[in-house]
C-alpha cells in the first residue's frame, strides 16, 4: 500500500501528539497513528531527514518502555559471537577422525542449530552498520519461539537510503537459513550418519518454510518488501521532479 503523501506542518503536528502520549506512558505507537506517520515520512526523503531524530526519540523510548529483557549492543553481539565460535567448536569436533560416528553426527546437528540462532543478529548489524545504520540494544523477543532481537537507531535508520534498509533486514534473514546448510558442507569430509545430513536440510527447509509462510507477513522479509517499495516510490518521484534523492551518508551537508 501506497504511503499518502503529508506536509511538514501536518507531520509536525501530528508528532507533537504522539511525543505527549509517549512522554505521558504510552507505549502502543501503532495505536498513537506513529506507523503511519512514518510510512508518510518516509515517501519524502527531506521529511524523513528533518524528523528523523524526533522520529527515532519517540520509538527508543517507546520500545525501552515496552520491553525489558534487553542489554546494550556490545553484551549481545558478544554473547551471540560466543555462540558463533561454539559451534565452530561442535564442527570442528566432528571432523576429528578419532570421533565416533555418531558423535559427529550430533556435532554437526549442534552447530547448524546454534549457527541459526546466532548468525541472525551480527548479519543485522555488519550490513546496518556498512549503510550507516545504528543499533541502540539487544532483546529477546518476537513470535515463538523468543529468539535474539536486535533494535534500530531509527534515526539512523531513516537517514539510510531505502535500498540499504531492506538489505540489513535480509541479511539476518539470509544468515539464518544458510547456517545449516553451512554445517550440513563438512559432512562429507566427517564421519557422521546420514540421519545427521537429513537433519541439517530439515532444520534449512524448515526455516525457509517458515520465512515463505509467515516472515513476508511479519518479520525480516516484510519489512525488506516494505522498504524496496519505499525505493520504487522515491526513485519515481524523484524522475518525475517531485522530490530529490537523499544524498548519501558523508556527503557535503549530511553527517556521515
Amino acid at each position: 500500500m501506497e504511503a499518502t503523501p503529508t506536509t511538514a506542518s501536518d507531520a509536525e503536528g501530528r508528532l507533537r501528539a504522539i511525543e505527549a502520549a509517549v512522554a505521558a506512558g504510552q507505549d502502543d505507537l501503532r495505536s498513537l497513528g506513529f506507523w503511519r506517520l512514518v510510512a508518510q515520512v518516509k515517501a519524502d526523503p527531506a521529511l524523513a531527514d528533518r524528523f528523523a531524530d524526533r522520529l527515532g526519540a519517540v520509538d527508543t523510548a517507546a520500545f525501552r518502555s515496552a520491553v525489558r529483557l534487553r542489554a546494550p549492543v556490545w553484551v549481545g553481539n558478544l554473547v551471540l559471537l560466543g555462540g558463533i565460535a561454539a559451534g565452530a567448536v561442535a564442527a570442528v569436533w566432528a571432523l576429528r577422525d578419532a570421533i565416533s560416528p555418531a558423535v559427529a553426527g550430533l556435532a554437526l546437528v549442534i552447530a547448524g542449530g546454534v549457527w541459526s540462532v546466532s548468525f541472525h543478529c551480527p548479519a543485522h548489524w555488519l550490513v546496518g552498520r556498512l549503510a550507516g545504520i545504528r543499533f541502540t540494544d539487544v532483546f529477546v523477543g518476537g513470535p515463538p519461539p523468543p529468539r535474539p532481537g536486535l533494535k534500530t537507531d531509527y534515526a539512523t535508520y531513516l537517514r539510510a537510503a531505502p535500498v540499504s534498509r531492506a538489505r540489513m533486514h535480509a541479511a539476518g534473514a539470509v544468515a539464518t537459513k544458510l547456517a545449516p546448510f553451512l554445517a550440513l558442507a563438512l559432512w562429507p569430509a566427517s564421519v557422521a550418519p546420514w540421519w545427521s545430513a537429513a537433519a541439517l536440510v530439515a532444520l534449512g527447509l524448515a526455516q525457509i518454510t517458515t520465512d515463505v509462510i509467515s516472515s513476508v507477513r511479519s518479520s525480516d522479509w516484510k519489512r525488506f518488501r516494505r522498504e524496496m517499495a519505499v525505493a520504487r516510490t522515491t526513485r519515481m518521484a524523484a524522475r518525475e521532479g517531485d522530490i530529490l534523492p537523499p544524498e548519501p551518508p558523508g556527503s557535503p551537508g549530511r553527517p556521515g
